[in-house]
């Protein structure tokens, strides 16, 4: 455990909090089946999609059992999330207020906005997500001059020269060769992977890779193995084992060796060790992926993502992999590294050859935003944004911690996972947590691990120190309600 520095904290859940956790979803599965089979003899009305009675002897369609945590737990705490807001997703936001009269199974509008609710769910971590300035009127023109849709893939109609000089400015941000976009952040690497890895190639693959990984690895056809999260020793073994074992079976070397990393990990807000991998890809001759969705424009003095904030050398990464959807208020994403690599992808990727391109006003607003992090707008603007944004995050971890939270990850991410363990303060952080006029993440199993559920807070270069504070405060007297 590290309190300050880059290396990442990570306390260990409390051996009472975790038995009494187990417990708590003990219950609640216990109820679980008891619902259901009131539900099998009609004394409850089930809301889900479920099969007909006359296709009682077809394959199931639904698969009904595999839905029982979304029927039996998740439904009770269903009301946390796909909350409809109607304003732009800055540091504050206008939410539709809902109401739900069956338990979270469908929901009605009330016709009221709560307003001004304090925006800690949201990726906008350099506040560039907002109608009004520079990024909004340049894409406000863009929109009149191309329309919002190219209606073509890039490899047919729907190249246009946003497209191009985004790129090349995308190359001289990152410090590489070129650079290719993309429509989608997810199919970045879902549709990438599998183009550059097939049978006979391994992936070592961070345990906490971020599903869009997962998916790619496993499309690609390759054999895929698993190491401890962030762990240079369980990554080594791997390595060393690939070099002496070879394939399965016939024991002939690897293709290709291509180690998959985050820069910043999204649920635990941890800062990927890119010196120490680097090292050992070097050490092992492997290939490096890194995808930088949370850590571009976020980490750095010049906001380059992780690279930049180890002072590192973009070259050392074979494939750099980034999203717009975060930092840059924007959508879609980005592969770059050689030209070699670049211009194979645009032949081989079924992003570039099957998807819709990106959007002009979205192309425009990820130019707009990226120039002004550069300092290329004629301003300071960036350079202070980036400042904010590392102000506001130690500010915010650094309170947390004084006042007893477990908080995950590392000083430097503002990515800010708060532990809370047990299912039942799920949905309660969440909803006491609105009733302040604060808009929180909530986060549970699957999507964690069973013991450890979470808040995740993500710290925005547009909060003020009065927002943080606020946010704080109601933590604190949240906290002091569940303990009294």
């Amino acid at each position: 455990e590290c309190e300050y520095g880059w290396l990442p904290s990570f306390e260990e859940t409390p051996l009472l909090v975790a038995v009494l956790t187990y417990m708590g979803y003990g219950i609640l599965t216990i109820f679980g089946y008891l619902r259901d089979f009131l539900r099998d003899w009609k004394l409850e009305k089930c809301h889900l999609a479920r099969e007909r009675e006359e296709q009682k002897d077809f394959v199931p369609l639904y698969q009904d059992f595999e839905n029982f945590y979304t029927r039996n737990l998740y439904m009770r705490i269903r009301d946390n999330w796909n909350r409809p807001i109607r304003s732009v997703p800055g540091a504050k936001m206008d939410l539709v207020e809902r109401v739900t009269p069956d338990y979270n199974w469908t929901f009605e509008h009330t016709g009221k906005v709560l307003k001004d609710v304090i925006n800690m769910g949201s990726y906008n971590y350099l506040g560039f997500a907002e109608n009004t300035g520079t990024c909004a009127d340049t894409a406000s023109e863009c929109t009149e001059k191309y329309g919002v849709g190219v209606c073509s893939t890039r490899q047919e109609l729907g190249n246009i020269d946003k497209h191009e000089e985004l790129e090349k400015l995308a190359a001289r941000f990152l410090g590489v060769e070129s650079s290719m976009v993309f429509g989608m952040g997810f199919a970045t690497n879902s549709m990438n992977i599998p183009a550059l890895m097939e049978k006979g190639c391994l992936i070592l693959s961070d345990e906490l890779n971020h599903a869009s990984l997962v998916l790619g690895a496993r499309l690609s056809g390759a054999t895929i193995r698993v190491f401890k999260h962030n762990n240079m020793q369980s990554l080594e073994k791997l390595l060393r084992d690939a070099m002496v074992h070879g394939q399965p079976r016939t024991h002939r070397p690897w293709k290709k060796i291509l180690i998959l990393v985050e820069g910043i990990y999204s649920m635990e807000g941890s800062i990927v060790r890119l010196p120490e991998i680097i090292a050992l890809k070097k050490k092992y001759k492997a290939y490096l992926y890194l995808d930088e969705a949370h850590s571009i424009g976020a980490l750095g003095p010049r906001g380059r993502g992780v690279v930049d904030y180890f002072g590192l050398d973009p070259c050392d990464v074979d494939i750099m992999m980034g999203t717009f959807t975060k930092s840059f208020g924007a959508a879609g994403g980005y592969i770059g590294g050689k030209k070699e690599l670049v211009d194979y992808l645009r032949l081989h990727s079924h992003s570039a050859v099957y998807a819709t391109s990106m959007s002009p006003p979205i192309t425009q607003q990820i130019i707009t935003s990226m120039k002004c992090i550069m300092g290329e707008d004629g301003t300071t603007l960036g350079q202070e944004r980036l400042c904010q944004l590392s102000e506001n995050t130690t500010y915010f971890r650094r309170r947390l911690h004084e006042m007893g939270f477990i908080i995950y990850g590392n000083n430097d991410s503002p990515v800010v996972p708060l532990m809370l363990y047990m299912p039942a303060k799920i949905g309660a952080f969440g909803r006491e947590m609105l009733k302040r006029n604060i808009g929180t993440v909530v986060v549970g199993f699957p999507a964690t691990p069973i013991i450890e559920s979470r808040a995740r807070f993500c710290v925005s270069a547009a909060h003020t120190r009065e927002m943080l504070d606020t946010v704080n405060k109601n933590q604190c007297s949240y906290a002091s309600v569940i303990h009294s």
